[in-house]
């Protein structure tokens, strides 16, 4: 979240995933391999990326913004299988 220079942007996202906490996961959509990406409309058009495991857990892999969407999805997989392979 540091990386997220503009305060607003930051707030935007707290926000989010304060809604994911509750259930609500607004626009997102799968990118593959069990990763979701969660847009949020703001600035730079961040990214986060979470994984969905089981009935309750959501864990968080990766964020970014537009410019480096494949990068991130990429490492957002990366650390969904490495996680998968550590806990199952």
């Amino acid at each position: 979240m540091n990386a997220v220079r503009a305060k607003l942007a930051q707030a935007r996202i707290r926000e989010r995933l304060r809604r994911v906490q509750t259930g609500n996961f607004g626009d997102c959509e799968p990118v593959g391999e069990g990763v979701i990406e969660l847009r949020v409309h703001i600035g730079a058009g961040y990214r986060v990326y979470f994984g969905r495991y089981g009935s309750a857990l959501v864990l968080l892999l990766s964020g970014g913004d537009k410019r480096s969407q494949p990068d991130d999805i990429r490492r957002a997989k990366e650390h969904g299988a490495n996680w998968k392979r550590r806990n199952t």
